[in-house]
């Protein structure tokens, strides 16, 4: 049993931490005082600012990266978002076949990008052509995990940027976030904050991510830059900040700080045993997986009324060598006797969890 499972409230039979995470009973009581105090006309929004830097800290050590390399907003769309519009047209953009939307939709819906789809084991590969590779770090669909470790060397060989979606991945498995160029995470799930929080950790040297929804609260000094057109942006990543869910803050704050109180290996370990143990007990073994090697096929991304992208075929590359493996080695792409169930994913303080869509 974990240290941090007594802060939760024992739901049995949750098994949807894939969809969204509990709450600990002290981050559920952040909430209701919030939202008492908002309803109350008493919210000081001012005073939820040091949450936000407890936050900035507690995910900064849960992904491996300085508290001044993270960055704060609404999801991990909008991050990626900000990413695919930093980049130049003409840009090359190697995404997963089969990952998440949020990953995949900013990239192929801006018509100046070109974006190349390739199978997961084929990510690493794909560093060599490519000016930006995207990839979740764990598949939400079927629990495979990117080789980040080989990206993380084919991209600072070839020169290519990287951004990591690690929403199914923070909190239980380590991660080195200064070994890419944007780390990004939806809180709600397996960091169980409320929904409304998604936290990027970006790279010092990757000054060429803009601040496409820059405000006030990209400032040092938000409080002072509440007005135009005189602006002074932070240095850091804060920079990239949009202004926070006053009501959520707090809880996201209790939250992360609970997960970043014991080691994400112990933690981790944890949870894999636990979906290993699901799994055998149900009989479920691992899903034959589809080879993309059989299916080629092209893609056209969305443009406005009359846009006339400059390309408008997005290619599916062929598959590399390059390794993939399980999240654990029972639990991703289950099929079970004598029905098939759904996959299995493992919670870090509630157990086995049964992934959402």
């Amino acid at each position: 049993m974990l240290a941090i499972a007594s802060a939760f409230t024992r739901v049995p039979g949750y098994l949807d931490t894939a969809s969204y995470g509990l709450p600990s009973r002290a981050a559920a009581r952040a909430v209701r005082d919030a939202v008492r105090a908002w309803q109350a006309g008493t919210l000081d929004p001012a005073a939820f600012d040091p949450a936000v830097e407890r936050m900035r800290a507690a995910f900064g050590t849960l992904v491996g990266a300085a508290a001044d390399d993270v960055t704060l907003a609404g999801s991990t769309s909008q991050v990626v978002g900000m990413v695919a519009a930093s980049l130049p047209d003409g840009a090359r953009v190697a995404i997963a076949e089969g990952d998440f939307a949020s990953v995949c939709f900013p990239f192929l819906a801006d018509p100046r990008l070109r974006v190349d789809v390739v199978p997961l084991d084929g990510i690493v590969a794909a560093a060599a052509t490519a000016d930006l590779v995207a990839v979740s770090a764990v598949q939400s669909s079927d629990g495979r995990v990117a080789n980040l470790d080989a990206l993380a060397t084919a991209a600072r060989v070839s020169g290519a940027k990287t951004l990591v979606d690690a929403s199914h991945a923070a909190g239980w498995m380590e991660l080195s976030a200064r070994d890419f160029d944007v780390v990004v995470a939806s809180a709600y799930k397996w960091l169980a904050a409320p929904r409304g929080i998604a936290l990027a950790a970006v790279r010092p040297d990757a000054a060429w991510v803009r601040p496409v929804n820059a405000g006030w609260y990209g400032a040092d000094r938000p409080w002072d830059s509440l007005y135009g057109p005189r602006m002074q942006l932070s240095a850091t990543a804060r920079r990239l900040d949009t202004s926070p869910p006053w009501q959520l803050v707090e809880a996201g704050a209790i939250s992360l700080e609970l997960l970043a109180s014991q080691a994400v290996a112990e933690i981790g370990a944890h949870s894999v045993g636990l979906a290993t143990r699901s799994a055998s007990a149900s009989g479920c073994h691992a899903a034959p997986r589809r080879s993309s090697r059989s299916r080629v096929s092209t893609r056209t991304p969305w443009r406005e009324p009359g846009f006339a992208p400059r390309h408008a075929a997005v290619a599916r590359a062929s598959p590399s060598t390059s390794r993939t493996t399980s999240a654990t080695s029972t639990w991703s792409s289950t099929r079970c006797a004598p029905r098939p169930v759904r996959r299995r994913e493992a919670s870090p303080h509630h157990g086995e969890r049964e992934a959402g869509p």
